[in-house]
């Protein structure tokens, strides 16, 4: 365990552009901490975090199923899982720095899942990395596994579709908010002999697994929402009362 005047002193080395070995070699810390400590400075406090409620003698569902719903369409479309070592796993949500709110809610649904994790923002180019390291993402996200989502079978546990069929539309959100957008199209029409514009708002989302775009559909297909296939890895919702349904439960990224 280092202290925090040993962590603060390395990370401004590490600032000043020296490298993780010379910074190493010169206060005594691992380049592997001092890895870590890129994300988050403060120690751990081992003994804050709460139970899992999958892990419990009867294994239950978060105690916010909504956020949870949110999380899980985030994960499917954007997230990932990594090992760290010693039983702790890295949970990861890619979130494009346009869409600010959208990080926020995405930091928001991670810490409502998991209440005794901190929950650490980690600036990349052009995104930021909402990452929480726990022992229990693996149970919270069983569809974790090595490879990447779309060349392995991805399927709902049957707790999990529960929650989903409970709360669709956040599913739904945390999807779009992942691999989706909302945009607006045009057209045009001759009217009295002239040319004019007309533009249409229109949902797209988009994913390599089929069986993820599946999940997308099936959970639209319950809330009465009309989409066409654009072809095997787009989803597109254009018609406008399912726009409308859309924009009242999702909206644009902002």
């Amino acid at each position: 365990m280092y202290d925090m005047g040993t962590r603060k002193q390395a990370m401004v080395l590490v600032g000043q552009g020296h490298s993780l070995n010379s910074v190493s070699k010169e206060t005594g810390v691992s380049r592997a901490a001092l890895r870590a400590w890129r994300t988050r400075i403060e120690p751990l406090d081992r003994g804050r975090a709460d139970p899992c409620p999958r892990c419990a003698d009867r294994p239950r569902a978060p105690e916010d199923p909504a956020a949870y719903s949110y999380l899980l369409g985030l994960y499917l479309g954007d997230g990932c899982i990594s090992h760290q070592g010693r039983g702790v796993h890295s949970l990861r949500i890619a979130c494009a720095d346009d869409w600010p709110a959208l990080i926020d809610a995405c930091v928001a649904a991670v810490q409502a899942v998991r209440p005794g994790n901190k929950v650490c923002r980690v600036q990349s180019q052009g995104c930021q990395y909402v990452t929480s390291s726990s022992k229990h993402w693996p149970c919270l996200f069983p569809q974790h596994d090595p490879g990447k989502k779309h060349e392995r079978k991805i399927a709902l546990a049957p707790w999990q579709q529960e929650i989903v069929d409970a709360h669709p539309w956040a599913f739904i959100r945390g999807l779009i908010h992942s691999d989706g957008c909302r945009i607006t199209n045009w057209t045009t029409r001759i009217v009295a002999g002239e040319r004019k514009r007309y533009e249409y708002p229109r949902y797209f989302f988009t994913n390599l697994s089929g069986d993820i775009i599946r999940l997308f559909t099936a959970t639209l297909d319950k809330l009465g929402v009309d989409w066409k296939a654009a072809n095997h890895r787009n989803i597109s919702v254009a018609r406008k009362a399912s726009v409308a349904l859309m924009d009242l439960h999702v909206g644009p990224k902002h």
